[in-house]
């Protein structure tokens, strides 16, 4: 079961301030996305982004602490955690090639201010065959559908 959450005035201010200095990073050291996005969509989803990493906080009762410039260097919560966002509620969680299966991939969904966090999966797990998609000019990358994510456990709890 997902847990909704709205991101408060000041935090939807603060992650959406910390997305905008992401992108404009991204812009100054000429960085494109590597798996072929839109490029006329990365602001919106340098801003999404952090807000998706703020509402994954919220729910799971950690401290937001969004960086910049961290981006492949740093997990996004402890030492293995990264946090997907995508637009649609309905969307699969998006695991790709170069991502680490070491790690953990956690979905969450929806655009600000209100989210949903929807659970997680390792990078190894994420890796089945019959989960390859390839979806318009983009390279193939495994689409985890939601009924295969682990649920978090009712209880807040650090990741």
């Amino acid at each position: 079961m997902a847990i909704e959450i709205t991101l408060p005035r000041e935090l939807l201010y603060e992650a959406a301030v910390v997305g905008i200095k992401r992108h404009i990073q991204a812009l100054a050291h000429n960085l494109q996305d590597r798996h072929g996005a839109d490029p006329d969509r990365g602001w919106q989803n340098h801003v999404e982004g952090a807000c998706g990493e703020a509402a994954y906080a919220l729910a799971r009762g950690l401290p937001v602490e969004l960086t910049i410039g961290t981006f492949r260097q740093q997990a996004d919560f402890g030492d293995k955690c990264e946090v997907r966002t995508r637009s649609k509620h309905h969307y699969d969680l998006i695991v790709r090639r170069d991502d680490d299966p070491q790690k953990y991939y956690v979905l969450v969904t929806g655009v600000a201010p209100t989210y949903r966090v929807h659970g997680w999966i390792s990078g190894a797990d994420a890796r089945r065959p019959d989960w390859v998609r390839a979806y318009g000019s983009r390279e193939p990358a495994w689409f985890v559908p939601q009924r295969a994510l682990h649920p978090f456990p009712p209880r807040l709890a650090s990741a």
